[in-house]
C-alpha cells in the first residue's frame, strides 16, 4: 500500500511561480510548475551568457507572464481567428508581456512537431533580444536566430546551443525554399504563406551556418551593420558575402552534412535559478481562467461576457486585492468605469502599494476626462496624480510611463519634457511593444531627432510579423528618400495623434 501511495502523481493545483524574469501560472503538481519556471530562467541565463547580455535591475519590473494551459487546442482558442496552426504565442506589451503555451501538445515527440518548449523558447528569444540589442535585424535573421536559440537542449550537466531544428526538416529537405538572394531581399508585405514558412526554415539554416563558422560570422556582422546603415538587403549581402549563388551552394553542402555543429556549455557557467512558488488563493483560482482571457486582449464587445462572469467572483472575494485588481481591468475593458473605479478602490484599501490598482484608477479618470472633453488643467492633473503615485512605487513601470505621456494627447495638449522623457524611458524598458516604439518614433520626428526615430522604426519595419501597409516601413522609405521628420510623416500619412494612444 505504501508503494502504491508513493507512486501517485502530485495533485494538480494552480500555482504562481515567480523568478527574476518570469511569472508562470500553471495547473499542475508543485514540482512540475517549479521545474517549468526554473527551465525558463535557465534559458534566460543561457541567452545572456551566449550573447554577453548583463542582467538589469529594471528586469524585475517587466517580467514575462507565462500562462501554461492544458493543451494546444486551448492555445488556439485563446489566440482566436487565424490561430488554427499555432502551438503557442507571445505578445510584447508595456502593460505586461505575456505568452501562452500548452502543457501538452499532440504528437510532442514527432520529429516534425513544433513542440511547446521550442515555441516558447523562440518567442522568449525575441523578447530578450529585442530588449538588449542596439541594432535592428531583417526578418530572416530575426526569426532565424530565434529558431537557432529555441532548440537549446538541456542535459544533466550541459546545455547544447544550435541543435538541429528537426521541426523544420520537411521544409528544408523536401521543399525548394528561398534562395539567398530572395531571403536577403524579401518584402515582408508581399510574402506568401509558403515563403513565410521558408523564411523560418531557411532563416534558421542560414543563421546556423553564418553563426558557427568564424569567418562567416564576421561577414554576418558586416552585413547587419550595412543594413542598419540603410543599405538595401541584397546589396548589403553581396558586399558582405560575395556571390550569393556561391553562398547558396555552400549552404546546400552545409545542409547535406551528416551532423551539424553545436555549442556545448556547462551548466555550471549559468546561475542557479531561484523560484518562489505559491498556490493561488481561492479567489485567484476562481478568476484565473477569466484573467487569461482578459490578459490575452479584448475589445469592448468580447470584454462583456468576461466581466459578467467576473463580477460575482469579485463579490465573493472582496477581500482579495489581486482579484479586485483583475476585476478593475475587466471592468475598464468593458467600459464600466464605475465598476472599475470601485474595484480599484477595494484593491488599494487592501494593498495601498498596488501599482496595478493605481494605474487602473488613473485610466478611469483619464477616460472620464476625455469623454467630457475637459479643458480644466486640474482635472488632468488629478488623473495624472495616480500615475505619479504608481511611478513612485515602481519607477520602471513602463505602462504607467506610457500612460503619462499619452495623457497629454488625450487632453489635446503639447507633451511636456517630462512626458517625453517618460515615453523615452517606456521605450527603453519595453522595446518589444510596437505601439510604444512607433509613438517614440513619431515624437522623435516631431522633435527633429531623426536618428532616434530610425532606431525605433527599423525593428518594426523589419518584423516578420508585420503585415501589408506597415506604417513604420512607409516612414523609413520617406526618411531614406531624404525627407525631413514632419515632411516624411506627411508623405507616409502619419500624424502626431499616432503617438497619443496607449496600448
Amino acid at each position: 500500500m505504501a508503494a502504491l501511495v508513493a507512486a501517485q502523481p502530485a495533485r494538480a493545483e494552480w500555482f504562481e511561480a515567480t523568478s527574476a524574469h518570469f511569472v508562470v501560472y500553471a495547473d499542475g503538481g508543485a514540482e512540475e510548475v517549479r521545474r517549468q519556471a526554473e527551465q525558463l530562467e535557465r534559458f534566460d541565463s543561457l541567452i545572456r551568457y551566449f550573447n554577453a547580455i548583463p542582467a538589469r535591475e529594471e528586469d524585475g519590473s517587466n517580467r514575462l507572464t507565462v500562462y501554461v494551459v492544458a493543451n494546444d487546442a486551448v492555445v488556439r482558442r485563446m489566440f482566436g481567428a487565424g490561430g488554427s496552426n499555432i502551438a503557442g504565442f507571445y505578445q510584447g506589451r508595456a502593460s505586461g508581456s505575456v505568452a501562452f503555451t500548452p502543457a501538452r501538445s499532440r504528437g510532442d515527440s514527432g520529429a516534425g512537431t513544433l513542440q511547446p518548449q521550442i515555441v516558447l523558447f523562440h518567442e522568449y528569444a525575441h523578447h530578450l533580444m529585442l530588449a538588449n540589442t542596439a541594432i535592428a535585424v531583417p526578418a530572416w535573421y530575426g526569426e532565424g536566430y530565434a529558431e537557432f536559440l529555441s532548440t537549446a537542449r538541456f542535459d544533466k550537466d550541459v546545455v547544447w546551443v544550435g541543435a538541429a531544428a528537426q521541426h523544420r526538416a520537411y521544409e528544408l529537405l523536401m521543399q525548394k525554399g528561398l534562395s539567398a538572394e530572395q531571403l536577403f531581399s524579401l518584402d515582408r508585405a508581399k510574402m506568401s504563406e509558403s515563403q513565410t514558412s521558408s523564411l523560418y526554415a531557411r532563416g534558421w539554416l542560414m543563421t546556423h551556418y553564418l553563426t558557427v563558422d568564424t569567418d562567416r560570422r564576421r561577414q554576418l556582422n558586416a552585413y547587419l551593420l550595412a543594413v542598419n546603415a540603410g543599405k538595401p538587403g541584397a546589396e548589403a549581402a553581396r558586399a558582405a558575402f560575395g556571390d550569393l549563388r556561391a553562398l547558396d551552394t555552400s549552404l546546400a553542402a552545409y545542409l547535406g552534412k551528416s551532423t551539424l555543429p553545436a555549442y556545448k556549455i556547462p551548466l555550471t557557467r549559468l546561475p542557479e535559478p531561484k523560484v518562489v512558488l505559491r498556490p493561488l488563493r481561492p479567489g485567484e483560482k476562481a478568476m484565473i481562467g477569466l484573467r487569461m482571457r482578459s490578459d490575452r486582449g479584448v475589445n469592448r464587445d468580447t470584454a462583456q461576457p468576461i466581466l459578467a462572469q467576473a463580477v460575482p467572483i469579485g463579490e465573493r472575494y472582496a477581500d482579495d486585492p489581486v482579484v479586485q485588481g483583475w476585476l478593475a481591468e475587466m471592468a475598464l475593458d468593458a467600459g464600466r468605469h464605475d465598476l472599475a473605479d470601485a474595484a480599484a478602490d477595494r484593491a488599494l484599501a487592501l494593498d495601498p502599494k498596488s501599482a496595478q490598482a493605481l494605474v487602473y484608477k488613473a485610466q478611469v479618470h483619464l477616460r472620464r476626462a476625455t469623454a467630457a472633453k475637459s479643458r480644466d488643467p486640474a482635472v488632468w492633473k488629478e488623473a495624472r496624480g495616480w500615475l505619479l503615485r504608481a511611478n513612485r512605487l515602481d519607477p520602471n513601470d513602463a505602462y504607467a510611463l506610457m500612460l503619462f505621456y499619452s495623457s497629454f494627447g488625450m487632453a489635446r495638449a503639447i507633451p511636456t519634457d517630462n512626458a517625453k522623457a517618460a515615453l523615452r524611458r517606456a521605450h527603453e524598458l519595453v522595446p518589444q511593444d510596437p505601439g510604444v516604439g512607433y509613438a517614440y518614433a513619431i515624437q522623435s520626428l516631431v522633435d527633429g531627432r531623426t536618428d532616434d526615430a530610425r532606431g525605433a522604426l527599423r525593428p518594426l519595419a523589419y518584423s516578420a510579423h508585420s503585415g501589408p501597409g506597415n506604417p513604420a516601413a512607409k516612414l523609413l522609405v520617406q526618411l531614406d528618400a531624404g525627407k525631413g521628420g514632419v515632411a516624411a510623416m506627411a508623405a507616409a500619412g502619419a500624424t502626431v495623434e499616432d503617438a497619443d494612444q496607449p496600448e
